[in-house]
């Protein structure tokens, strides 16, 4: 019987190319624990080089679609389970003490942030289970018990993830960061350029705008902090446990609270550095 002919070498029939294939991946897995230098020199002739093309060979040769599958249908359900409760929880109420009188604004505009956090966290655990479930089930043999295992849990999150992303502005959070520095900077030069009246006024504005700004960096960085915390405690540890249930599937996706934190940062510098010029500029134009 013919072979169809292969880009890589018209001459050498598939079936050659597998066996090729799985004979090596089958000796980098015998080797990887007992055999270090054998493991190596195997990883070497799959074209591996540094600890990144290790993890590619690695996640390569492992075929079976699910690592524990024993226990992955209790995993989906705890991961789902905890994105269950940090949509009900995650944005609830935030208390904020010891501001006066700006206490309820501080408390809504940090659970404005909070909120955006958590959805945007949940929506991406949410793409990210379902592209590795079907992905997962694409590589299943027709045969193999963990298919169906798999094909039911893609259409859980085919019909749930939808729930998981509504209201969610559509920006990184990068972008979002550099609009609102953007933002920020337009009202300090807006506020400076409408105080003509005196130069005390100048300076009040430039005082008031960096005041403005830094509490804006302290909403943004409480929000963070609030935020963190509660994935912390319904998705971090349920999710780690399915993508090793699942197996070579990398690491779950962290939260953008990191990142909004040194957005934080970043603001509650400018202050520092608006102030003083914005301080000179007015006196040599007052």
């Amino acid at each position: 019987m013919s072979h169809p002919p292969t880009e890589a070498d018209p001459s050498v029939p598939a079936d050659v190319l597998l066996d090729e294939i799985d004979e090596k991946f089958a000796a980098f897995q015998a080797f990887r624990k007992s055999d270090t230098d054998a493991a190596d020199a195997k990883l070497g002739s799959l074209g591996a080089q540094d600890d990144v093309d290790r993890d590619i060979v690695l996640e390569l040769s492992s075929r079976r679609p699910l690592g524990h599958p024993q226990r992955f249908v209790e995993a989906h359900a705890l991961a789902v389970r905890s994105l269950e409760v940090l949509d009900r929880n995650g944005a609830r109420r935030v208390e904020v003490r010891g501001l006066g009188p700006l206490s309820p604004v501080a408390a809504y505009l940090t659970q404005l942030v909070a909120h955006f956090i958590v959805r945007s966290h949940q929506a991406m655990l949410a793409d990210r289970m379902l592209r590795l479930y079907t992905r997962r089930e694409a590589n299943c043999a027709p045969d193999d018990p963990a298919r169906r295992m798999l094909t039911r849990a893609r259409m859980h999150m085919e019909r749930l993830a939808t729930g998981f992303k509504r209201s969610v502005v559509g920006v990184p959070a990068f972008l979002l960061g550099g609009a609102v520095v953007s933002a920020g900077a337009r009202v300090l030069t807006g506020a400076i350029a409408a105080a003509n009246a005196s130069l005390w006024t100048k300076i009040v504005a430039v005082v008031v705008v960096g005041l403005v700004v830094a509490g804006a960096a302290w909403v943004i960085l409480r929000s963070a902090a609030v935020a963190r915390r509660r994935i912390q405690l319904t998705t971090d540890r349920p999710m780690a446990a399915l993508w090793q249930t699942i197996g070579r599937c990398g690491d779950p996706p962290h939260d953008p609270a990191r990142a909004f934190a040194l957005i934080a940062l970043v603001l509650a510098a400018l202050p520092w550095i608006l102030i003083p010029v914005g301080l000179l500029v007015s006196w040599m134009t007052g």
